[in-house]
């Protein structure tokens, strides 16, 4: 056992992956002459769900090992030693609180089932010898600043938004504070690979609209070259609903999902940009959007596991289907629209799909074939490189007509292949086949 005192600060990561903007790596360095910091590779994160997906295929698994790799390197230039598991958090972590003398686990607040099972029974076993130190880390409004009680979160997102425009700062990012190289210990443990977690190697196609890494570094870059290098931020509000390309839309959606950029981080950029070049409807729709991200975030709040069952917020009781081949053929692309066959491949082939892409396939998924909504909504889980478990599933039941859509919309994806796509561009890149 390595000699550490016995007032050891241990950072454990979840969806937090960055060190700037990071409260908890913030009140460990305050409060502890000792900062370690572990991250698990959850094995089953990498199993078989109910609806027969692997919860976290190959695209997002490979976004993960870049961002923990960059994470570690990160983390290592502030002195603080990250250790990584390929194992059940519940079975580990307090072994580690043993080995290290830790006295306080930081973290970050979850609330969804599997996370607070997972808390309680470390607390448990913990058996109080060990503080845990939750932090709300993953929203733009602070909810210990927006509500007491989730039950009075409004129904509806401009009520929502108005409100909170009006009434609630956006507080400032925190600092850290380096720390001695003292801090450091010796750490045998490794990232795993892909091929360890289950995968094979494999390279996601040139056309792809998101060629990015995973990583806080990337991320910034991102932030800084949408913002400062071309500027196109100028343009978000107009371009927001394109199909090709990398620059049509943010892309921060995926460094935002897995926590290795902040909403704050964005938005303090945004208002850099403002200051520099001037505010525009394009800067505020980019803020307006991360708003609709913690919407569905105290949506999730207000209704707990609602949020995943059929009948949706609302307790809707429509007839819904699992017709395994027409699931089959909306996976593959095999559908009798062409426009949401586009999309389902670029989904397939990249982990990738637009905002506009994904509100019309999964409106096919649920109104045109009246499949089950949450298969759709594990499938995307499944795929996506940005899966946001409160975005997506209340995306999917917004779509679906059980959620905050009070007008139970359903998109005609022939009309709005013909408003977005009318050059076939979109279509010809994905449905004709390539050597790319």
């Amino acid at each position: 056992m390595q000699e550490i005192q016995n007032n050891t600060g241990l950072i454990w990561f979840r969806n937090n992956l960055r060190v700037h903007d990071n409260i908890s790596i913030n009140k460990a360095v305050k409060n502890h002459p000792k900062v370690i910091a572990i991250y698990f590779f959850d094995p089953k994160l990498f199993k078989i769900d109910a609806f027969g997906f692997k919860k976290t295929e190959k695209f997002r698994t490979q976004f993960l090992i870049e961002t923990i790799t960059d994470l570690k390197d990160n983390l290592s230039e502030l002195n603080i030693t990250l250790l990584t598991y390929y194992e059940n958090p519940a079975d580990k972590i307090h072994e580690i609180c043993d080995e290290f003398s830790v006295s306080t686990i930081y973290t970050q607040k979850e609330w969804t089932k599997e996370e607070v099972t997972t808390n309680k029974y470390l607390k448990d076993k913990l058996l109080d010898k060990v503080s845990f130190v939750e932090s709300y880390d993953q929203f733009l409004y602070n909810p210990e600043k927006v509500s007491k009680d989730f039950s009075k979160i409004p129904n509806v997102f401009t009520v929502f938004r108005k409100k909170l425009e009006k009434t609630v700062k956006i507080g400032k990012e925190v600092s850290i504070s380096k720390l001695s190289v003292k801090n450091l210990i010796i750490n045998n443990t490794k990232i795993p690979t892909l091929k360890e977690l289950g995968f094979i190697d494999f390279e996601t196609p040139l056309k792809t609209a998101f060629p990015f890494s995973g990583g806080e570094t990337a991320a910034l870059e991102r932030l800084n070259t949408y913002f400062f290098k071309t500027r196109k931020v100028d343009f978000y509000k107009k371009t927001r609903n394109g199909l090709v390309g990398t620059d049509y839309s943010t892309k921060f959606s995926p460094w935002l999902a897995n926590g290795s950029l902040s909403a704050k981080t964005i938005y303090w950029k945004i208002k850099e940009y403002e200051a520099e070049f001037g505010a525009n409807q394009s800067t505020y729709w980019v803020i307006f959007e991360l708003i609709w991200r913690d919407y569905f975030k105290y949506i999730s709040l207000k209704y707990d596991s609602k949020i995943f069952e059929i009948g949706g917020i609302l307790d809707k009781n429509y007839t819904w289907n699992s017709d395994r081949q027409l699931i089959k053929q909306w996976i593959d692309g095999e559908t009798k629209d062409d426009f949401v066959n586009a999309n389902m491949i670029e989904l397939k082939e990249t982990g990738w799909m637009s905002n506009r892409g994904r509100q019309n396939v999964a409106s096919y998924f649920a109104k045109e074939l009246l499949l089950d909504w949450r298969i759709g909504a594990a499938y995307f889980e499944s795929l996506l490189l940005d899966y946001d478990v409160h975005s997506n599933y209340g995306n999917w039941m917004y779509v679906a007509g059980v959620g905050n859509d009070p007008r139970n919309r359903k998109f005609n994806t022939q009309l709005q292949a013909e408003r977005y796509d009318s050059n076939y561009k979109f279509r010809k890149m994905w449905l004709e086949k390539t050597l790319f």
